[in-house]
C-alpha cells in the first residue's frame, strides 16, 4: 500500500519544515534535471545539424571527387548527354555537341595537334581545333577497351594472366603481370586505366575477344555504332600501328559512351589502386597502382574554379602527350576537354589548363 507524505514523514523522522524543505530541493532537482535534459537534447540536434552541413558542403557539394559520383539517371552531371542506343545510320543525336569545322580559336592559341572542350550539359563546343583529323591516340585508346569490357565482361570473373600479357613493346607501361597470375577482371581494368598498363589490356581483350583479334573487332563495331567515323583501333592498349586511330571528336563520342558505367566514373577518379592476388605458386601479392594523371599526382594544377574529376592519359613518340579529361565548374557542370598529341607533358598539362580556363571564360 502506498503511504501518504505524511506517513513517510513520520516514519523517516523528519519534522514538517524539514520535509518540506526535502520536497522544495527534489522538485528543484527535477526541474534542473529537465533544463539540463531540454538543453542536451538541443545540443545533440545542433550537433546533428552542424554535422550533416559539414558532410553536405565538404563531400556532397564535390560529388566529382567522390567514388560513384555520376548517377546514371542525373542530368545535373551531364549524364543526359551520353549516347543511348546510338547507331551510325541515325546521324547525329539531338543530345551531343555537334561541330562542322573548328570553333573559338581566337580564344586560345595551341600548339598542340588537336583539342577541344565540350560543354556536356548544354551540349555546346567551347572551343575546338582539328577535331576531326585522324590520329594516334595512344593509350586513350584504353577508354574504348573499358567501354567494352563493361559492355560484354563480368567483372568479377577470376583470369589467369598467360602469355598474351608479354606480347607487347619493351619498356611502355605495365601492371608487372605474370604468367600464372590470378586477378579478377575488375583488377585488370583498374590496373589498365589508372597504370595504363599495357599488360592488363592485352589480358583483358584475350578474355573477353576469346582473342585480341577478336577483341579488337568488338572495338571497332562499338566505334561504328557510336558514330565515331574517323576510327579504326587495331589493339587494346594504343601502341603505334598505322591502322590505329582516331579523333578528338571521336574521343567525345567514345568516352561519353563510357560514361553510362558508374564503374567507369569510378575508376577516372582514382589517384590510385590497390590490388591483391595470387601468383602460380598460389602466394599472395600485394601491389598498388598509382595514376599516370598529373592532375593527381601534384605535378600538375587546375585553373581556379575547375575541379578535374579524371580521365585517360596516353603518351608514345607517334602520338605524343595526349589526354581526355573530364572536369567541372564549381556549379557542379560537367566538361570534357581532350588533347591529341602536344609536344611533351610540359605543354600538354600547361595547354589542357588554357582550355580549362575557358570553362569560367
Amino acid at each position: 500500500m502506498k503511504c501518504t507524505d505524511n506517513e513517510a514523514r513520520e516514519r523517516l523522522g523528519y519534522t514538517e519544515r524539514e520535509w518540506a524543505r526535502i520536497l522544495e530541493q527534489e522538485k528543484r532537482e527535477k526541474k534542473r534535471n529537465r533544463r539540463l535534459a531540454a538543453i542536451l537534447a538541443f545540443f545533440l540536434a545542433l550537433v546533428a545539424c552542424m554535422g550533416f552541413l559539414v558532410y553536405y558542403l565538404v563531400f556532397r557539394s564535390h560529388d566529382y571527387t567522390l567514388s560513384f559520383a555520376y548517377d546514371s539517371t542525373d542530368t545535373v552531371l551531364g549524364i543526359g548527354t551520353i549516347l543511348d542506343g546510338f547507331e551510325a545510320e541515325d546521324g547525329f543525336a539531338s543530345d551531343l555537341c555537334v561541330i562542322t569545322g573548328d570553333e573559338n580559336t581566337s580564344a586560345l592559341s595551341l600548339e598542340s595537334y588537336s583539342a577541344a572542350l565540350f560543354d556536356l550539359n548544354d551540349q555546346e563546343t567551347l572551343y575546338a581545333k582539328d577535331v576531326f583529323t585522324e590520329r594516334s591516340p595512344a593509350s586513350i585508346t584504353k577508354i574504348m577497351t573499358a567501354l567494352v569490357t563493361l559492355k560484354y565482361g563480368n567483372l568479377d570473373d577470376q583470369i589467369t594472366i598467360t602469355d598474351a600479357a608479354l606480347d607487347i613493346e619493351e619498356g611502355s607501361s605495365v601492371c608487372d603481370l605474370k604468367v600464372g597470375d590470378v586477378l579478377s577482371l575488375r583488377q585488370l581494368l583498374y590496373g589498365m586505366m589508372i597504370a595504363s598498363g599495357n599488360d592488363a589490356a592485352m589480358v583483358i581483350a584475350e578474355y573477353i575477344g576469346g582473342s585480341v583479334d577478336g577483341f579488337v573487332e568488338l572495338m571497332n563495331e562499338e566505334a561504328k555504332a557510336l558514330g565515331a567515323t574517323s576510327t579504326h583501333f587495331a589493339n587494346p592498349h594504343g601502341l603505334t600501328d598505322s591502322e590505329h586511330y582516331t579523333s578528338v571528336y571521336d574521343i567525345y563520342l567514345i568516352f561519353n559512351a563510357a560514361m553510362q558505367y558508374d564503374t567507369f566514373l569510378d575508376i577516372i577518379n582514382r589517384e590510385k589502386f590497390y590490388a591483391e592476388y595470387t601468383d602460380a605458386d598460389g602466394e599472395a601479392v600485394a601491389v598498388t597502382w598509382d595514376s599516370t594523371n598529373q592532375y593527381f599526382t601534384g605535378e600538375a594544377a587546375a585553373p581556379d574554379g575547375v575541379i578535374v574529376y579524371g580521365g585517360k592519359t596516353g603518351t608514345t613518340s607517334d602520338a605524343g602527350a595526349c589526354l581526355a579529361l573530364l572536369a567541372k565548374d564549381l556549379y557542379g557542370n560537367p566538361y570534357l576537354a581532350v588533347i591529341l598529341h602536344a609536344e611533351d607533358k610540359e605543354i600538354l598539362y600547361s595547354e589542357m589548363n588554357g582550355l580549362l580556363s575557358l570553362i569560367n571564360g
